[in-house]
């Protein structure tokens, strides 16, 4: 009998640390779901703030950009103006290289001008409007100051005069 007290006794500590061991592995288990759950969230996180990074960077230099050609935009329109006065024939060609120059350095920097033929209030900005059969609806007949975009972004309106 005592040998059957001693055996049970064995098999109840056996069991206990069989217990403790389960316990024990069942908290190491957790411990290592959580730290992963931790991990793939700091890296998610981490991820999120390296595309939001290079998108602020993308349009802070977008910005830069646009508001550097917006600052020369008013020389080219000067020179332009005096293309259309009277002068020395000499002066006036070489304005013509400076604003036929100019206009192919806006281009290749991805600069256009804005067309105006047809009134688009997404790129045009009418200061003044006039009744006539002879144009068309929405016919732009006159304009009054050029206007760019730099990709799908308008760096300045045109400013434009509208028939009918």
């Amino acid at each position: 009998m005592e040998n059957n007290e001693k055996n049970i006794n064995k098999e109840n500590e056996e069991a206990s640390a069989n217990t403790d061991n389960s316990n024990e592995l069942l908290e190491i288990k957790k411990q290592l779901a959580d730290t992963s759950d931790k991990y793939l969230r700091v890296l998610a996180e981490y991820d999120n703030f390296r595309k939001r990074s290079l998108k602020e960077r993308d349009s802070i230099y977008g910005e830069a950009y646009v508001d550097c050609v917006k600052n020369l935009l008013p020389i080219i329109d000067n020179i332009e103006r005096v293309l259309t006065l009277e002068g020395d024939e000499k002066f006036m060609e070489g304005l013509k290289l400076i604003v036929a120059q100019t206009h192919e350095s806006l281009n290749k920097m991805g600069v256009t001008e804005i067309e105006c033929k047809t009134f688009d209030p997404n790129l045009h900005n009418a200061v003044m409007h006039i009744d006539d059969e002879a144009y068309g609806e929405n016919e732009i007949v006159e304009v009054f100051q050029k206007g760019y975009t730099y990709g799908e972004r308008v760096i300045r309106y045109a400013m434009v005069k509208v028939a009918n």
